[in-house]
């Protein structure tokens, strides 16, 4: 005993069927304003042995900053979540090791606007 249903796709709308509005374009003329993740920050003493002393925007100083453990092989080889710090390190993140999601918050505390 099957029973036949039947379904009707809603009518479109020219609403619907417009293209979306485009992002604004900046002004011209005019630089736009850097989010947080573009803002040049000065990184501490500590961590300025890493990254350099120069300000950089906070996306850098993380991929600086990975740059440096692969490059040094400090990822711990059974959790390669967790981070085996050198002494260069030890002295950004305060510990021996910690995890890639604790990284960022160590980080933050060296850097300065």
């Amino acid at each position: 005993m099957a029973t036949k249903t039947e379904t009707k796709a809603a009518p479109k709308t020219k609403a619907a069927a417009a293209p979306k509005a485009k992002a604004a374009a900046p002004k011209a003329g005019g630089a736009t304003k850097p989010n947080a993740l573009q803002q040049p920050l000065k990184p501490s003493a500590e961590l300025g042995a890493i990254v350099g002393t120069s300000p950089l925007p906070r996306g850098e100083v993380v991929s600086k900053v990975w740059d440096y453990i692969k490059k040094n092989n400090l990822q711990n080889p059974q959790n390669k979540r967790e981070i085996l710090a050198d002494d260069k390190l030890k002295k950004v993140f305060g510990k021996d090791k910690c995890t890639m999601f604790e990284m960022n918050k160590h980080l933050a505390a060296h850097l300065k606007s």
